[in-house]
């Protein structure tokens, strides 16, 4: 068997498992460039005049706000049809009484008591719907990425724009109370905060209980302008026993009371914002992108008049991401930088006396969105090539005729309330092109992957010869590699990777230069993959480094010792010849240096399918953006390593066989001359 042939062969075989991670990768993984811009009060984002609703008051951003406070409340999985009333059930079906319907009354109350005031709303989330991917969402207003591509990997925070460090810039007193992971995400972003652990999924009560002994005391103190309290009851309640047990109606009901206790207290110039981040599935998991899961409930309420209109019959469908830039206008803030949402056009009508001036507010607080995302889709396709080119040029064309459109408008407004109403009609269709497209391109969520055909079971090898490895050996060796990688502080999260590598040697920095730090780090991360890798062929000769080059005369029985004196010149024969086994069989070597290969990759792959698979079904686990994934990130890696590693140790092992194999015909020539 040639040399390059096997080299070759083992090259094929990396490549399948190549392509099978990156199959895996791009449909598990979110993958976006997050950008480092960020909007401002001093640039708008399109050149126009000033905007219907921008009257020039002190203060004043893109728009005027319309709201001094805001207090967020969100109930960590709070799905949809949990704000249903008792009678709610499936039509043709018959009523079932459900634990969970029926506990937020005082919604519904609201809704029909003060129809103006309040709305209610089917938010549609987007995959995956776990907690940490969906505040990043409900605060940039774009779509989560796994990794923040340019942002530091030993840290969570939140790079890109987003409304906190909008409302921080803008001077605002921000206080939170809840979920510790906004710790992580916005680290010294609040002005007063109350954290408490949500990783023991049992503990109902703990970060409940915790937020309900600060909330209203920091409510009535008025020492805040943005009040965020991020309750866990029901998440937790959902994971520990369902959602169709009696526990989650009891969780429900006291976030019933929350919000009464809250809208008492609320004054004219406070908006109340009830979220759920996302839904549950009928087992109480979530993570997935099941319609249960995508489906959470969202609850807008004002003392002061906020609709023209009243609530329609069944709640409105909008994407979750429409948050952020309707709460950034109505505070009066710029829209985060790489927002992607829609602004609810109802909420900009409700304190306008015509219907022209309501039109008109409408229009102007949708085409200030437009031009955000306009900017941002061009900002972000001059810094990478992922979005699709056609549709983003027929896009831009969409927005510049309806732009064009407004802007006549808004020189002759008088009677074209229906012009108006078409010019909101063409922004709306090109944001949800927009997003659509984005959607299509960053956040496939595909959980459809290669299986990976692990050959080295199936490859025949008629003659083994005297260079098998068993399999005991091999996959020992691998397990030592992983021994090595743990037993020199390393593990498999992004956290704890040993960033001071990058200046060993180099004390005083590296300049400019990004490549080599990198590739220190990776060397010290991956070093026990890379080693044992390149030294696994050295298991062929291992056998053979062990015998001694004249073995020791083994102890003959009694009366044996005339037989043991007749046989010398045999057990001279049978001495083992050490470098020159590679000779004296060298397609028997061949052929179990490819067995070995394809033995050490079947173990590798055996390790990074199964990685891949515990991602998979696990997708829906509260950790698993901070475990699962993580695991899967350093095994693919690490098998990257380890296959380049093998085929570069093979290499020089056939290099040494060639070698050897040349010296002795050469020896063979002089002996013959």
């Amino acid at each position: 068997m040639q040399k390059v042939l096997v080299l070759l062969f083992l090259a094929w075989i990396c490549f399948l498992f190549y392509a099978g991670i990156a199959l895996f990768t791009s449909g598990f993984l979110l993958t976006r460039l997050e950008l480092s811009n960020y909007s401002s009060c001093q640039e708008l984002p399109g050149p126009r005049p000033i905007p219907w609703g921008h009257r020039g008051e002190p203060g004043a951003c893109w728009m005027t706000s319309r709201f001094s406070r805001v207090v967020l409340v969100l109930i960590d999985a709070l799905r949809f049809d949990f704000t249903q009333s008792q009678s709610s059930h499936i039509p043709g079906m018959p009523p079932v009484s459900l634990p969970y319907l029926g506990k937020l009354g005082s919604l519904n109350r609201i809704l029909q008591i003060q129809p103006h005031h309040a709305r209610l709303y089917r938010s549609q989330v987007d995959p995956p719907t776990t907690t940490m991917q969906r505040l990043k969402a409900l605060t940039t207003g774009s779509l989560p990425t796994f990794i923040d591509a340019g942002s530091n990997f030993a840290s969570y925070a939140i790079v890109e724009d987003n409304l906190i460090k909008q409302l921080t810039s803008a001077g605002k007193r921000v206080v939170f109370m809840g979920d510790d992971t906004w710790k992580d995400l916005f680290p010294g972003a609040f002005s007063q905060a109350f954290f408490f652990p949500s990783f023991n999924v049992k503990d109902l009560h703990t970060v409940d209980n915790g937020i309900l002994e600060h909330l209203y005391p920091t409510m009535d103190s008025g020492e805040w302008d943005v009040l965020i309290a991020h309750f866990l009851g029901v998440d937790h309640c959902g994971h520990k026993h369902g959602p169709h047990h009696p526990e989650m109606a009891k969780k429900l009901s006291q976030m019933d009371q929350v919000i009464q206790g809250l809208v008492e207290r609320l004054e004219n110039d406070t908006l109340l914002v009830v979220a759920g981040d996302h839904g549950m599935t009928m087992n109480g998991d979530h993570g997935g992108d099941s319609e249960l899961e995508v489906s959470a409930a969202l609850f807008l309420y004002s003392p002061t008049a906020l609709f023209r209109s009243t609530p329609p019959e069944k709640p409105e469908v909008i994407p979750q991401v429409s948050l952020v830039p309707t709460l950034a206008l109505l505070l009066g803030l710029p829209i985060p930088f790489g927002n992607i949402g829609e602004v609810l056009v109802e909420v900009f009508s409700g304190n306008e006396d015509s219907q022209l001036h309501s039109a008109l507010a409408q229009a102007s607080a949708i085409h200030l969105n437009a031009q955000q995302v306009s900017r941002y889709l061009h900002t972000y396709s001059t810094a990478t090539q992922d979005l699709q080119v056609k549709e983003l040029h027929r896009l831009q064309s969409l927005f510049s005729k309806a732009s064009a459109d407004y802007q006549r408008i808004l020189q002759s407004p008088q009677g074209a309330e229906a012009t108006l109403q078409a010019v909101i009609a063409e922004l709306q269709q090109f944001l949800r092109g927009a997003r659509a497209m984005c959607i299509q391109s960053w956040a496939r969520f595909s959980l459809s992957f290669l299986l990976l055909h692990l050959l080295a079971a199936g490859i025949p090898v008629t003659n083994p010869g005297p260079f098998i490895v068993p399999w005991q050996a091999v996959s020992a060796w691998s397990l030592m590699a992983a021994h090595m990688f743990y037993s020199t502080g390393h593990q498999p999260v992004f956290p704890a990777i040993h960033w001071h590598a990058a200046f060993v040697g180099f004390p005083e920095g590296h300049g400019s230069s990004t490549w080599l730090p990198a590739l220190l780090v990776g060397a010290n991360t991956f070093a026990s993959h890379l080693l044992f890798a390149v030294g696994c062929p050295l298991l062929l000769l291992w056998p053979f480094l062990c015998k001694s080059q004249r073995p020791q005369k083994r102890r003959q029985p009694p009366g044996n010792e005339a037989e043991a004196r007749v046989k010398p010149e045999e057990e001279e024969e049978e001495e083992p010849l050490m470098e020159m086994r590679l000779w004296d069989a060298p397609h028997h070597f061949s052929a179990a240096l490819l067995q070995l290969g394809l033995k050490y990759l079947f173990v590798l792959g055996t390790q990074i399918l199964a990685c891949a698979l515990a991602a998979s079904i696990l997708r829906r686990h509260l950790m698993v953006w901070k475990v699962f994934a993580p695991k899967f990130i350093f095994e693919a890696v690490g098998f990257i390593v380890s296959s380049v590693g093998l085929l570069l140790g093979i290499a020089l092992v056939m290099r040494v066989d060639g070698a050897v194999s040349s010296w002795f015909r050469q020896l063979v020539l002089a002996q013959q001359r």
